[in-house]
């Protein structure tokens, strides 16, 4: 496990420090270790900007590895080793490893997946309804988002994974087994969730499977070891991420290909800029005030993170996923560092 160095910053930060997003950051006694290693993947979303600009080093001072994962899964394992201190990871994972022990809290709701996450079938496999997915092969990386909604969506067709051919492959996998011709349908995001589509069709959306009561997010967790430790360092790149999130929302219908924040997601992301407003469309960015209130951080066991957190991870134990459950599933949900948060 790597060993972290802290220093503290004595005094008063007096100065806005200018960041990529058009906005600024406030700093005042900030403690930090040397080098935070933070963990993404990728999807694409508005926070894609505040890693192109360098924007939390600028704020700090700090020293940031910015290490990329295929899925939530391996993200997750990293954090769990020690290698990680911040990720991005899909409710589902995060949930698998809550429930596993990994000391981590859920700080932010980086989006509500909505319909960004998707079921497609091949053209000319047959497949017409969820039903005709009976002895079908099906790619989706398992312990995802997808994975869960994949697991859900046959339970509610009266099918199981005796019936379907469900294969663990990570997005760039399933890209692959696609173009050969491998696999019948997969579920994913993109930027592997727009190719497949060129000659498939959607046969399910996350957004559906949402609404019919088992909702998904992405979120960034937080090694409480080092949430502890260095709380401002969790603030300020909420601020940053919120306020990403604020630019996006007041720029979303006259975004571009050539919209300096599309370019730097899809910098990030490796997609197509003319695809990134599209992408976007299909998530729903929840506002600062909406992420500290009930509906998402906020009210303890009643809110919206620990219900999801909850529900995924009786789903996922149902499955055998995972060997039991906790307690209480709001004390990995941690809103503070929300509430201290400058709008």
């Amino acid at each position: 496990m790597k060993k972290t160095s802290t220093k503290t910053l004595v005094g008063r930060i007096a100065n806005k420090l200018a960041i990529g997003v058009g906005a600024s950051v406030l700093c005042s006694q900030m403690a930090f270790a040397d080098t935070l290693t933070i963990g993404y993947q990728g999807m694409m979303n508005p926070w894609k900007s505040v890693i192109a600009d360098k924007a939390l080093e600028a704020a700090t001072g700090m020293d940031v590895e910015w290490r990329r994962f295929d899925s939530g899964a391996k993200v997750i394992t990293a954090m769990a080793s020690g290698d990680v201190d911040i990720a991005t990871a899909g409710s589902s994972p995060i949930a698998a490893a809550i429930s596993r022990g990994v000391d981590i809290e859920l700080v932010w709701i980086l989006e509500n997946i909505n319909e960004a996450e998707a079921l497609v079938v091949r053209d000319g496999s047959g497949i017409t309804a969820p039903q005709d997915l009976k002895g079908k092969t099906l790619g989706v990386p398992f312990v995802s988002t997808t994975h869960f909604h994949t697991l859900f969506a046959l339970e509610q067709f009266g099918l199981t994974e005796k019936d379907v051919k469900v294969l663990n492959l990570q997005p760039n996998a399933i890209s692959a087994s696609w173009q050969r011709g491998d696999i019948d349908a997969a579920f994913i995001w993109d930027p592997v969730l727009g190719k497949i589509k060129e000659d498939g069709q959607v046969l399910l959306s996350s957004g559906e499977l949402s609404r019919w009561g088992k909702a998904t997010f992405d979120g960034m967790v937080v090694s409480k070891e080092y949430g502890k430790a260095n709380p401002e360092v969790v603030t300020t790149l909420i601020e940053l991420m919120a306020q990403a999130d604020n630019e996006y929302r007041a720029n979303k219908e006259s975004l571009t290909a050539e919209s300096p924040m599309v370019k730097k997601i899809a910098q990030m992301t490796g997609g197509d800029a003319a695809s990134v407003p599209g992408v976007l469309a299909l998530y729903q960015f929840p506002t600062l005030e909406e992420q500290k209130g009930c509906a998402w951080l906020g009210c303890g066991e009643d809110g919206g993170a620990a219900k999801a957190l909850r529900f995924t991870s009786e789903f996922l134990k149902d499955q055998g996923k995972i060997p039991g459950l906790k307690e209480r599933y709001s004390d990995y949900v941690n809103p503070s560092y929300a509430e201290k948060a400058k709008s």
